[in-house]
């Protein structure tokens, strides 16, 4: 490990604070209210910030009364760079996803999210550049040119002249994981939907102890391995032309991941910076200070009547969807197999049952003679044990999803999990999912 002693610390500390000042500056001088700050822009703060916070934080800034002040401040205009860059993300691309029902509010609302970032750190400028000021930190003498941070859109469209993915058969199998898929992270999910917007005391009653940066983050990821898995093993080209079913269900997942983005930064900024958690003068002060700069209250209903209200609507608008997709391309088969011994199909098999189709999410049916019950629904399940009873029956059919099916088999071998009593007896291993 080498440290270099020939630049003292107040020399480096100008030196990485530069092109992070040249940005405050040009944010504190853009006066059209609306004029929008574009992904350049965010990208150029998350460098500069990030290499000054880094910085700071080797030499024991937060550490320090002197300089910590400085250093939060780097770090809230990091996180909120990180938002406002997936957020204008989202609102660059809103005319390209696919959706069946285009949502005005979504677009207004999208913008007025990218003006609270945008105006939180507007707001926060002039305490930066105060800050630096007294920490003895060269001023720029200007900021940057607006030219220097262009949208990043043209009136003009490349050609599409490359074929979407040609091997049929792979893409359905790598479709019917990726829609399960979907759909199981959608029932996850269902614990944070709501309909009705939070009030701002309701908020913080539920943020950070049941909504918080780490769930929202590991809802980011699985939504990131869905993405990053369609593109590689469905089509390649993205935002493709083509097959308007799978462009709708990429946008679904996409928006929502992009969403989740923008929450989980603002989440960590009020939770890590925000959040009254400390016990030391000094952390509530820097605190105080910074909650006087960006109001928690606008900061979270952004992230939870924005950000947690849309991603459920979407994620609730593509149930359906994913459904269709993954009947179309689940592979079907068939299997004969007995019915519980002794007691038929009442409660506890039905629900066993029910369980294995709905982890997989494909259509399955049970037939018995010229009826068809849904295999996915207890209560079906039930009135078709009622027939099998009264009929005798000693066999059933199952039809749909194969890899459904190859579970029901085993669960039929051990007699649906329960002994000729009708008690429970332990699940074989490939069943563990349903304890």
């Amino acid at each position: 490990m080498e440290f270099s002693c020939d630049i003292s610390f107040g020399e480096k500390a100008n030196h990485f604070s530069f092109e992070y000042l040249k940005c405050i500056l040009y944010i504190l001088d853009v006066k059209d209210e609306d004029h929008l700050l574009t992904k350049k822009v965010y990208s150029k703060l998350i460098t500069a910030s990030h290499l000054l916070e880094d910085f700071l934080d080797f030499h024991g800034a937060k550490n320090n009364r002197q300089w910590i002040f400085y250093r939060e401040l780097t770090a809230a205009v990091r996180h909120l760079s990180l938002a406002g860059y997936s957020q204008k993300h989202i609102f660059n691309r809103i005319g390209f996803y696919e959706f069946e029902k285009r949502d005005i509010s979504f677009l207004h609302e999208s913008r007025d999210t990218l003006m609270m970032i945008q105006g939180s750190l507007q707001i926060a400028a002039p305490v930066i550049l105060e800050e630096a000021a007294n920490l003895d930190i060269d001023i720029p003498a200007t900021g940057y040119d607006r030219g220097f941070f262009p949208g990043i859109g043209t009136c003009e469209q490349l050609e599409y002249n490359i074929d979407d993915f040609d091997d049929l058969d792979q893409q359905q199998k790598n479709l019917s994981i990726i829609a399960s898929d979907f759909l199981e992270l959608i029932k996850e999910f269902e614990q944070f939907g709501f309909y009705e917007r939070y009030t701002s005391k309701e908020i913080r009653d539920i943020v950070p102890s049941k909504i918080n940066e780490v769930a929202i983050r590991r809802f980011e990821m699985l939504l990131h391995n869905l993405q990053s898995t369609f593109d590689s093993y469905v089509i390649h080209g993205g935002f493709f032309h083509g097959n308007r079913k799978l462009k709708q269900l990429r946008s679904h997942f996409s928006v929502v991941f992009h969403i989740l983005q923008v929450m989980g930064r603002l989440l960590h900024f009020y939770e890590r910076h925000l959040y009254d958690v400390s016990y030391k003068d000094v952390y509530k002060s820097v605190s105080e200070a910074l909650t006087d700069l960006i109001d928690p209250d606008v900061l979270l209903d952004r992230s939870v009547n924005y950000c947690l209200f849309y991603a459920w609507q979407f994620l609730s608008s593509g149930k359906r969807l994913a459904s269709d997709i993954l009947n179309e391309n689940i592979e079907r088969a068939s299997i004969t197999v007995g019915i519980p011994k002794e007691r038929g199909f009442h409660s506890r098999p039905s629900l066993l049952v029910a369980k294995i189709v709905q982890h997989y999410g494909g259509e399955v049916e049970m037939v018995v003679g010229e009826n068809r019950f849904d295999a996915s629904s207890v209560l079906d399940l039930q009135w078709a044990g009622g027939l099998i009873k009264k009929e005798e029956i000693e066999e059933v059919v199952f039809e749909g999803d194969s890899r459904a099916l190859e579970d029901l088999k085993v669960l039929a071998s051990v007699n649906y999990a329960e002994d000729f009593m009708g008690k429970g007896v332990p699940l074989p291993k490939e069943l563990s999912y349903l304890r």
